[in-house]
């Protein structure tokens, strides 16, 4: 008899363990960050802004190609990391930024909580490093396009372009996950 509650009790703690689907947070919040986040987006675009450049700085797409193979766990993982290097990379210098700085704020606490959301379906067992090629990635947006640019309108609005690609692609990336 205890052997059997035994053995129940280790195949659900493992089915749970093995998908981070079943997490609540995805299942009942993550749509409505998400939805929120690049709504926010959306509203910081400056329309005087007629660049059709990019940022000239090449996200390694390969990442998205591996991830979206990836366990959910890792799937997870990495959406979490693209979205806390969002959030540093808006802590450059956006005094010449077009957007209103009340919708940058409300931008970044949402990207802030949804990346919390999605880090606390991952579970504490698991403590991988972070991916380099990511980090560098942000850092070269900072180094190629913000201060050559000299922080302005028009280096902001290729940032936010190329941030809004990145919140699809995690939202594409981290939907895959959700059952319906």
């Amino acid at each position: 008899m205890l052997n059997g509650i035994f053995f129940v009790c280790l195949s659900l703690s493992l089915c749970a363990a093995g998908s981070s689907v079943s997490c609540k947070w995805m299942q009942h919040k993550f749509q409505q960050f998400s939805k929120n986040s690049l709504d926010l987006i959306d509203s910081m675009a400056n329309n005087s802004t007629n660049t059709t450049e990019g940022a000239g700085v090449d996200f390694p797409n390969h990442l998205y190609n591996v991830a979206s193979k990836a366990s959910a766990e890792d799937k997870l993982r990495f959406t979490v990391q693209i979205l806390e290097e969002m959030v540093v990379l808006f802590d450059e210098d956006k005094n010449n930024a077009s957007w209103v700085k009340n919708t940058e704020e409300n931008f970044l606490q949402i990207v802030t909580q949804l990346a919390d959301g999605l880090r606390s379906c991952i579970g504490n067992h698991s403590h991988k490093k972070k991916n380099r090629k990511i980090q560098m990635y942000f850092k070269r947006l900072t180094s190629h396009v913000l201060e050559p640019k000299d922080h302005s309108a028009e280096a902001w609005e290729l940032i936010r372009r190329e941030m809004k690609t990145h919140l699809v692609r995690a939202d594409l990336l981290a939907s895959s996950l959700l059952t319906n």
